[in-house]
């Protein structure tokens, strides 16, 4: 990622020389984020059980600063796997989770298992290392359906799935983790990630991979429900500042929850129309299908809080992320299953 100048002024005194566990670093945000914190001089630990996600970023690094990252090929359940990984850390991202509403719909008890216990596990092993702070991965389903936009951190958690049921869950744990036993702790509610090297392949990949794919293979891309239904879509790049922020700011943090978003709405008929016309196939009509159990109608974020408690000011608009993914994804496709995106 590209951070501006002075923001990256502002965070290298924090990060540097310091070491970092990132969970779920081999993840499609866990990626960035160690780009970033690479670029701003900290070492990272990286444990990660490969399940939804592969070693090639993280050996790349490796390859690149030895001396720097480390990766321990393990599940955030297995508690000698994490203290390993968080020892001798000032700071634990915790980005693990099984991600997706559909798949919790089909797993729900893996779901709480890996996203709940695993939260569990991950805040008691920072909390024998002694770590400053950790930040968790939360998600905007936590809101659920209620109507009132933009969503704000203030506003009952609502959840329709068992996935939000879990990052709700998460959030009181990592609250409950600081109040009990003084571990600082900060809960990003992450709005509809998209950006570079997120996968296409899976089969619950994100609405806007799963986009980019079907257009590329001169298909239309299937929309559940009448399409009406708006997201507030987050370039990766904002994602990633957020919990640089949220790890790196002296506020005292014991749980709060922060949303961490562009801040706009678009719907996912325009989304659509707009990434057929970015990829180069603005003829194509997207294909609709029935409304998955779980989704909810309308998201947009209220950053003020996160704003207020750690400076966040999302760095990219969704207009220019999604010009520039449509372009990696042009760029690195190579066409109907013969590679990802």
């Amino acid at each position: 990622m590209r951070l501006p100048a002075e923001i990256v002024a502002q965070l290298r005194g924090r990060f540097e020389g310091q070491r970092v566990c990132v969970t779920g670093g081999a993840g499609f945000i866990g990626g960035h984020v160690l780009d970033a914190l690479l670029s701003l001089g900290a070492s990272v630990v990286v444990i990660d059980d490969l399940a939804t996600s592969t070693a090639e970023h993280v050996a790349s690094l490796i390859d690149l600063e030895p001396d720097r990252v480390r990766f321990i090929h393990g599940s955030i359940l297995e508690p000698s796997a994490l203290s390993e990984a968080v020892a001798g850390c000032s700071h634990v991202i915790h980005l693990a989770a099984l991600g997706s509403v559909p798949r919790s719909i089909k797993q729900p008890e893996r779901t709480i298992a890996v996203n709940t216990t695993g939260t569990v596990r991950v805040l008691s092993a920072a909390r024998e290392a002694n770590v400053s702070r950790l930040v968790l991965a939360s998600s905007s389903s936590v809101y659920g359906e209620s109507e009132t936009l933009p969503k704000h951190e203030r506003m009952p958690t609502q959840p329709l799935s068992p996935y939000a049921a879990s990052k709700a869950s998460a959030e009181t744990f990592a609250c409950a983790w600081s109040r009990a036993f003084g571990l600082s702790t900060a809960c990003l509610r992450f709005f509809n990630v998209f950006g570079p090297r997120q996968s296409a392949e899976a089969e619950y990949a994100a609405v806007i991979p799963a986009f980019a794919k079907a257009i590329l293979d001169g298909n239309a891309p299937t929309i559940f429900g009448d399409g009406e239904q708006s997201r507030d879509f987050t370039y990766v790049d904002n994602a990633v500042l957020g919990v640089l922020r949220a790890a790196a700011t002296p506020t005292p943090l014991a749980g709060e929850p922060l949303n961490i978003a562009a801040g706009e709405q678009l719907t996912v008929n325009d989304l659509a129309k707009h990434m057929a016309e970015l990829l180069g196939a603005p003829a194509l009509t997207p294909t609709h299908v029935d409304t998955r159990p779980g989704d909810v109608k309308h998201s947009k974020a209220s950053l003020e809080r996160a704003g207020e408690l750690i400076g966040y000011v999302p760095i990219t608009s969704t207009t220019d992320g999604l010009a520039e993914t449509c372009t990696y994804f042009a760029e690195h496709y190579n066409g109907a299953g013969a590679g990802s995106v």
